[in-house]
């Protein structure tokens, strides 16, 4: 089968074995798979989680058919639809464990949607939900809002409830779109006085939840826009790995900083995940109320021009790799 892996400076292609299940995978025919920004980081070769160096298969978000299941795999079946995550997903067959994998929400659902979902829905509602508690009547920020992930943090926020939703984006065609996805107020992050429009949108207090995509330099006035007891739940790290943190101010506001990531958690607790998000979303999903927008799709085999699109931070929305059926 073709395949896209790390080779010695980057993306190849190379022809390999279809792999065979283990007991607890399924192995999927691959009709769609997505971007996500990790893949940029396997593509130069950094570690993903256990992950990385020459030889790495790349494509960490896929959907397609169910071509085989492994002898302890009782939840799918040959011919089910499948959204999946793992390692391998920007080849022509790919193996995931089954319980990284999500059922179709909707039979008219096409691949290319479900090949957006499964990162996107498992991130936020594990960070937003789960570890941050969010409630209804509570007012959230995106910092960070016009990824795919970030796209649908705002989405997440409105189904939860959430009185006010703020997101964030530095291009100002960006930020005329956050409404759509359900924004009340959009900001410029680089903007010096953001801080200030937060605090005048929410009577001086700040948000009760921050869902922050940047991290690095932007710390500090994140803490200075959450409310006395509020949380920050950090996701990605756009700005930036570290930067300069003011304890200080942490104490004085009693900030709750959650970490968020999925590279040092079980396979067993992606099952557990699996069942909120279904519980949670299929039923938004299946009425349209959670979606993602695709911005480009190219052939599989212009996955190095998709990566260097998501490089160039250009698109808005997801960069979708197709297959012919």
């Amino acid at each position: 089968m073709k395949a896209a892996i790390r080779g010695e400076t980057g993306l190849v292609f190379a022809e390999l074995d279809i792999p065979r299940p283990k007991p607890t995978e399924i192995l999927v025919k691959v009709r769609a798979s997505s971007l996500n920004r990790a893949d940029l980081s396997l593509v130069d070769g950094k570690a993903h989680g256990a992950a990385g160096g020459t030889g790495t298969p790349l494509g960490l978000e896929w959907s397609g058919d169910v071509v085989e299941v492994g002898a302890d795999v009782t939840a799918y079946k040959v011919g089910d639809r499948v959204m999946c995550s793992g390692l391998g997903g920007f080849a022509e067959y790919a193996v995931a464990d089954w319980r990284r994998a999500f059922p179709f929400p909707d039979p008219e659902m096409d691949y290319e949607t479900g090949a957006c979902l499964s990162v996107a829905l498992r991130t936020t509602h594990t960070a937003m939900r789960h570890l941050a508690g969010l409630e209804a009547g509570q007012t959230v920020m995106v910092l960070g809002a016009s990824s795919g992930v970030g796209l649908m943090a705002l989405q997440v926020a409105k189904h939860f409830g959430a009185s006010l939703v703020i997101g964030t984006s530095t291009k100002p065609e960006r930020r005329a779109r956050l409404s759509e996805f359900g924004a009340d107020i959009a900001l410029d992050s680089n903007d010096p006085d953001w801080v200030k429009a937060v605090l005048e949108q929410t009577d001086g207090q700040g948000v009760d939840l921050l869902v922050d995509f940047l991290a690095g330099p932007f710390i500090n006035d994140s803490m200075r826009a959450v409310k006395i007891g509020g949380r920050i739940v950090n996701i990605g790290r756009m700005a930036g790995e570290s930067g300069e943190f003011d304890f200080d101010l942490h104490s004085l506001r009693r900030i709750q900083y959650l970490g968020m990531t999925f590279r040092t958690r079980t396979v067993e607790d992606f099952g557990v995940i699996a069942e909120r998000v279904q519980r949670d979303f299929w039923p938004a999903l299946r009425q349209g109320q959670l979606r993602l927008p695709i911005d480009a799709r190219l052939p599989l085999d212009r996955a190095a021009e998709a990566c260097e699109m998501m490089r160039a931070n250009t698109h808005f929305g997801k960069i979708v790799l197709t297959q012919d059926a």
